[in-house]
């Protein structure tokens, strides 16, 4: 979640082995979000973090990492912002994509970001979101909000199998990954794994704490 800490803990996630970061722009109502990312974005826009301190949280961010960073936020900060002029600040900014929860994939078209998909999407959706999206399709695990689940969604694989079927694109699932064990087995369907809830758990407890979970993961990975 962006804040005054997230160029340090960006900087400790990747020393931990993560290959790309996502950084939340808080949103008041957070419909996708679970009860973890609802209090860290809560926290943030009580400490201030609106838009422009957003992008300027990344900008600070992208002077530490080398990463890719992708801002994860919902259509009406854009709608407020200005679309076009929220795409053009947030590369400029170093965002590298964008991921807007609640934007279907047949709306605006011009813009550049990580579509997602989910258990309930029909193929048409499907393979609309796979030929708009930004490098790779963002594979929600679940029926429900992001937080930690004690074991991997059975809706995983054959999510999978149905995405293979329509799409070559990469991969990456998300939505309840919150243990080394449970990212191992969704790579073992997928081409990446997206953690959030967790890794905001352990990044409370300071950024040598989430430089270790990361390590973790990717130690399970490899």
């Amino acid at each position: 979640m962006a804040g005054l800490e997230t160029p340090e803990l960006a900087a400790a996630a990747v020393a931990g082995g993560a290959d790309s970061i996502e950084i939340g722009f808080p949103f008041s109502d957070p419909l996708a979000d679970g009860p973890a990312i609802r209090r860290a974005a809560e926290r943030a826009l009580t400490a201030g973090m609106g838009t422009a301190a957003c992008l300027d949280c990344l900008r600070r961010t992208r002077a530490r990492v080398a990463v890719p960073l992708v801002p994860m936020t919902y259509s009406a900060l854009l709608e407020a912002y200005g679309w076009e002029r929220f795409a053009s600040d947030a590369e400029l900014a170093g965002a590298a994509s964008l991921i807007i929860a609640d934007l279907p994939a047949d709306e605006r078209p011009e813009l550049r970001r990580v579509q997602l998909v989910a258990p309930t999407s029909t193929d048409e959706r499907i393979a609309l979101a796979a030929a708009r999206t930004d490098g790779w399709l963002y594979l929600v695990t679940l029926t429900g909000t992001t937080g930690a689940r004690r074991e991997l969604s059975p809706a995983l694989e054959p999510l999978v199998e149905r995405v293979r079927r329509l799409t070559a694109v990469p991969l990456y699932a998300g939505f309840g990954i919150s243990t080394p064990s449970q990212a191992a087995a969704a790579a073992e369907l997928t081409d990446g794994v997206v953690v959030g809830s967790a890794a905001l758990a352990a990044a409370e407890e300071g950024a040598s704490a989430l430089e270790r979970f990361v390590a973790s993961l990717r130690a399970a990975l490899s």
